[in-house]
């Protein structure tokens, strides 16, 4: 059977939601890594000026169009909010649900796209920047010294 292309991707994107609410549930609550450890992750000033890693980590965010299934603001739309599945996914859950995906439950797999697979490190910073309400949502630029 065949569906319209709508159906197929408001079906995947429902599947994408249900993936990460899942595989959080079935990896279990971790205790996210404190505020002091994260810091080192990235910089930022004034909410929208980082660091050049950073910087490349929101690039990355909007090249794949993440915000169509996540929210403009990470703040969840088909798939689960970032902001709440930051604060407890570690950097391994993290990377590993970007290179394989969540097939099953819509979450596309990343670990084949070199500009992502090359750049978790600097997604998992943005990420978790935005998850700790340092970084604002919205353009970024980086910080100029």
């Amino acid at each position: 059977m065949v569906l319209p292309i709508t159906l197929r991707s408001t079906l995947l994107t429902a599947g994408l939601a249900l993936t990460v609410f899942c595989h959080q549930n079935a990896l279990g609550t971790t205790t996210a890594p404190d505020k002091a450890a994260s810091a080192k992750l990235y910089t930022v000033v004034d909410k929208n000026k980082v660091d050049p890693n950073t910087l490349i980590g929101w690039k990355v965010w909007r090249a794949q169009s993440c915000s169509r299934c996540h929210g403009a603001a990470q703040e969840g739309l088909v798939g689960p909010s970032l902001i709440n599945s930051m604060k407890v996914l570690t950097k391994e859950q993290f990377v590993t649900t970007m290179k394989k995906g969540r097939i099953e439950r819509g979450m596309p797999n990343f670990g084949g796209v070199p500009f992502v697979a090359d750049h978790l490190d600097e997604l998992y910073a943005y990420l978790k920047g935005r998850s700790e309400g340092d970084i604002a949502a919205g353009r970024l630029q980086v910080i100029v010294k």
